[in-house]
Parts: C-alpha cells; sequence; structure tokens
C-alpha cells in the first residue's frame, strides 16, 4: 500500500469513527444544541448581551460614515471570530471532561461514572426549570457573575477596543469561561459521553446554538432581543424538563 491509499484510509476510518460517535451519543448532542438554542434568548441573552454590544459598537465604530454599508452592521454584529473562540474553549472544556471521565472509566473502578454524570446534568437541568417556575432550588451552584464580569472587563479592554479577527476571537476564548450553571449542565453532560470526541462535538453543538440570540442582541439590542425572551422563557423550563427526562433515562439504562 503506497503513502496515498495509507493516508486514505486512514481519513476514511477516522471519518467513520467520528460517525459511528455522533449517531451513539445523539440524544446528548442534539439536546444540548436546542439547549444552546432556547437557553440562550432566556439566559445567555442577558448574561452575555453586554459582552456582545460592546463589541459590535466597537466595529461599528470603526467605520467611517460615509463608508458605512448594511454589510458592515450585519458583519459587525455576527462576530464571528467571537463565536468561534466561544465554540473553541466549550469544545476543549467539554473534550477534556469527556476524556477524564472516559480515562477514569477505563481503570475498571468506575465504570459508573458515566450514569452518575448523566444525573448530575439531569438534575441541574431540572433545577433549571424549577427556578423559572419560582421553585427554590437548594442543589443549583450559587454566586453571581458580576465579579468575574467586572475582571473581564479590566483585563480584556484593550480586546474590547478592537474587536476584529485574533483579538475577538481571544475574547471569545476568554469569555467562553464565563461562570454559568446552565454551561455547567452542558459539560456534565458532555462528560458522560465519556469520549473527547463527543464530548467536544457536544458543546460545539451547545455553542452554535447560542449563536442566534447573541447576533440578535447585536443586531437590534436588548430592548428589541427581549420580544423573544417572553416566548423563551415559556418554551425554556418546557425544555429542561424534557432534557432531565431524557438525561435521567440514560442515566438509569446504564446502570439497570
Amino acid at each position: 500500500m503506497d503513502q496515498h491509499s495509507a493516508v486514505l484510509t486512514l481519513l476514511t476510518s477516522g471519518i467513520v469513527h467520528c460517525q459511528a460517535v455522533a449517531i451513539e451519543h445523539s440524544s446528548v448532542i442534539v439536546g444540548l444544541m436546542l439547549t444552546g438554542l432556547i437557553g440562550s434568548f432566556g439566559h445567555c441573552a442577558g448574561m452575555c448581551g453586554p459582552f456582545v454590544l460592546s463589541q459590535t459598537v466597537a466595529r461599528l465604530d470603526a467605520v467611517a460614515a460615509p463608508d458605512m454599508r448594511e454589510w458592515h452592521r450585519l458583519a459587525g454584529a455576527a462576530l464571528l471570530p467571537y463565536h468561534l473562540g466561544r465554540a473553541t474553549t466549550y469544545a476543549a472544556l467539554g473534550a477534556v471532561a469527556a476524556e477524564l471521565a472516559g480515562g477514569l472509566v477505563d481503570l475498571g473502578r468506575l465504570t459508573w461514572l458515566p450514569a452518575a454524570l448523566l444525573a448530575i446534568a439531569a438534575l441541574l437541568f431540572l433545577g433549571h426549570a424549577l427556578v423559572r417556575l419560582n421553585v427554590r432550588v437548594p442543589w443549583l451552584p450559587s454566586g453571581g457573575t458580576a465579579w468575574w464580569s467586572r475582571a473581564a472587563g479590566q483585563r480584556l479592554r484593550a480586546l474590547f477596543a478592537n474587536p476584529r479577527g485574533w483579538r475577538g476571537y481571544a475574547l471569545g476564548l476568554a469569555l467562553g469561561f464565563l461562570p454559568c450553571g446552565l454551561l455547567y449542565a452542558a459539560i456534565a453532560a458532555a462528560a458522560a459521553t465519556a469520549d473527547a470526541f463527543a464530548g467536544g462535538l457536544a458543546m460545539v453543538a451547545f455553542a452554535a446554538g447560542t449563536v442566534p440570540a447573541l447576533l440578535a442582541v447585536g443586531l437590534a439590542g436588548h430592548v428589541a432581543a427581549r420580544r423573544w425572551q417572553a416566548a423563551a422563557a415559556r418554551a425554556l423550563p418546557i425544555l429542561m424538563l424534557v432534557n432531565a427526562a431524557v438525561l435521567g433515562v440514560l442515566a438509569f439504562r446504564m446502570i439497570a
């Protein structure tokens, strides 16, 4: 077999393996994408909205008024480097968490770990649903993110001043670590796959789901984006309850 054929065979087997992993964990991947989509309108738009608006304004301010076109407004709100940076951080967190979980399972003593992680994710999603229904939930992580936002704003000021290209990507990388209960639940679900590729892919799907809401904030601002938040606020608890039920069933099947 020549070198070209060997590379082609290796590439083909890799693609087949990735497809098999994606299909095997499709319930988690699709669930996290939907969670990001609905959850972002009811949750992420408020938390990450100021960062998005700051970057959008900075990008538009860099364009002279006579040269301003609709394309500039759309490109300024899209913030593609920023979203790619967030997706990179999320994918890395999901891949590392899943790889660690898989390594522990391979030791032979923690075969119950994926089921436990799914159960934790189910509890976190259930908690978020109950909070949206005005029910007090003692097991959710407490504490705000104001301190983190202030620290990020101070240390990343130079990047916010010109959030283009690699600077926007670096902002996404850094802000991907923003403390968030929804993110913790997504990482726990991704880690339960015990496969680095599946965990990373699940978190990329989650990141992709959050883009439409943040794009709406960049285009229309907070006031206009709130038109969708009311509908999302009603749908979010239902989605969270469905996610909690699906993950709970998957956890039960693992230990049954």
